[in-house]
């Protein structure tokens, strides 16, 4: 099997009619991703596009120095024996370092697997061996948590892994590689399928272990060129990548690639606490940044001790978890009217509140999708459309949103309609303008500080503990996370009677797991026993009423 082959394999496409009218409407430019970075670096040479303000900065690159390091990258690529269609598990902090290894993969062809700092060999032995991946691209120590570890056990666990390149000192494995793009044979522009995987995002997980998103060359430009238009992003802006620039909000909402798309300029920071982040506003005159609620509202209680002078902010986007009405008014009260609500999914559709909105819409609604090309239904349990203004959970389907999980047939199964609407498990209702308001979650998804985790990940995990027979896991409101994750659990009978289950425990046990640190339980609570649904399974709600 060749290598675009094994790519294809598993990957659910557009309809060709589908595919065929997005392209007839202009929205499909059959571009690879990579050509943000081309027409930048060919237009605007001399304009700055990556500043590195991390714990490896201070450096700034143009847009040429930028798309020189980035043949580079690639070349070095290609010289290790990577080849189009091969995918590449990508985990590095927000760097210089992440966006040149990003659009040098792009550049050879290869397919990069976009994965959080925070994920630990769990999850990313998992995604490495869904996706076939041949090569894993990760960082050393030098943050607190050395990730060669991690890629010790990686090569233990999943054979297609084959290459490990780390960013600083790469111990046993290679350096992140660097060749001179004369001497690598690469793809031309010519030679990518445009209706083909660019790149595998990963999802906040409804069930179990986050599954894999294949965004396409041609929708992720779409995405990215119609989140500059919506959110006004130009040339002179410059955009503070504080968020975890693998999430698809930092990256492409307008993100990253949309702040290409428009050769504005990147800064990038591994530290978004206010103290840091403010004094980078400042300096470079920052003009758009992204974050999720509990961060923002960190930020907006900064004001008021922080003296830096952030009047560049024009915008300030929210998303990742519903934003509260009165956060947003004092938002925009610290801050001046620059709060914009974000609302989607990895998966595909992008909700904005626009420039333009009365402030009320922007402080209560979570916006309009972005294209008048995404199609929203608004459904009963049933599957039957509400009546205008009700709840229901949102389906959505459009030119940007998946068709079905990357090799996960029996997820696609229950989470897409036959007629290829993704089932969002949000409960929304929409307002007689259009704009969304979120309601709520049908899924059994927590919402912890903007990541999504699946609460049946968390309960697989805590049961494999020798001293615990039942878990259930769930969300509870928390002003500062939005949910914080709260573990209920009966212990075994011959577990020590003298030797209390402490939240300590479970906590270390579950990260000895290698299970990301945001997944971990905030609070442990010990019952004799869980209540249960006449057919028996675990009741959630009664065990939520009971914590509440």
């Amino acid at each position: 099997m060749t290598r675009t082959a094994d790519l294809i394999d598993g990957f659910a496409p557009h309809s060709a009619g589908a595919a065929e009218r997005y392209r007839a409407a202009g929205l499909f430019g059959g571009r690879p991703l990579g050509h943000l970075l081309e027409s930048a670096a060919r237009d605007h040479p001399d304009r700055p596009a990556v500043t590195d303000a991390s714990i490896d900065g201070p450096r700034t690159l143009t847009y040429a120095q930028l798309h020189t390091a980035v043949a580079r990258r690639a070349a070095g690529l290609a010289a290790a024996g990577l080849r189009p269609g091969d995918r590449a598990v990508l985990q590095l902090h927000n760097s210089a370092e992440l966006a040149i290894t990003f659009f040098g993969l792009l550049r050879a062809g290869v397919v990069p697997v976009m994965t959080l700092p925070a994920h630990r060999i769990t999850e990313i032995a998992h995604l490495a061996e869904r996706s076939g991946a041949v090569a894993y691209i990760t960082e050393d120590g030098r943050r607190g948590f050395d990730h060669r570890d991690v890629a010790t056990q990686l090569c233990g666990r999943v054979p297609s892994i084959a290459t490990v390149f780390v960013d600083g000192e790469p111990g046993p494995f290679a350096p992140l590689p660097d060749a001179d793009p004369a001497t690598a044979t690469l793809p031309a522009e010519g030679d990518t399928n445009p209706s083909l995987p660019a790149l595998l995002l990963i999802s906040g997980g409804t069930t179990g272990l986050p599954k894999l998103i294949a965004r396409t060359h041609d929708d992720y430009v779409f995405n990215a060129r119609r989140s500059a238009v919506v959110t006004g992003l130009g040339v002179d802006d410059t955009y503070l990548v504080a968020l975890p620039g693998a999430h698809n909000f930092p990256l492409c909402c307008p993100g990253i690639l949309g702040t290409v798309s428009v050769a504005g300029h990147l800064v990038f920071t591994d530290n978004p606490s206010p103290d840091h982040a403010f004094e980078l506003i400042e300096r470079h005159r920052v003009t758009v940044t992204a974050l999720v609620p509990a961060l923002a509202q960190v930020w907006r209680a900064a004001t008021e001790w922080e003296p830096a002078d952030l009047s560049s902010l024009r915008l300030l986007q929210v998303g990742g978890a519903k934003l509260g009405e009165s956060d947003a008014v004092g938002i925009d009260a610290a801050l001046g009217d620059v709060v914009q609500q974000v609302f989607g999914m990895a998966e595909g559709l992008i909700c904005y509140t626009r420039l333009d909105d009365p402030r009320d819409l922007v402080h209560t609604t979570q916006g309009i999708p972005m294209s008048t090309f995404d199609e929203i239904r608004i459904v009963d349990e049933n599957g039957e459309k509400v009546a205008d203004g009700a709840e229901g959970e949102l389906l959505v389907r459009g030119p940007y949103t998946i068709r079905g999980y990357y090799r996960a047939d029996e997820h696609n199964a229950r989470s897409f309609t036959p007629d290829g609407y993704y089932r969002s498990g949000d409960r929304v209702r929409r307002l007689p303008s259009g704009h969304l308001a979120v309601t709520g979650r049908i899924k059994d998804t927590i919402v912890r500080a903007g990541e999504n985790v699946a609460a049946d990940d968390v309960e697989e995990h805590l049961i494999a503990h020798p001293a615990i027979r039942q878990a259930a896991v769930i969300g509870l409101p928390d002003e500062a996370l939005g949910e914080r994750i709260c573990a209920v659990v009966v212990v075994s009978p011959d577990h020590p009677r003298d030797r209390a289950l402490t939240l300590r425990d479970a906590r270390t046990f579950l990260t000895a797991r290698g299970l990301a640190s945001f997944k971990l339980p905030d609070t442990l609570t010990v019952v004799a026993s869980l209540p249960t649904t006449a057919v028996g399974k675990i009741d959630k709600q009664a065990v939520r009423a009971r914590l509440s």
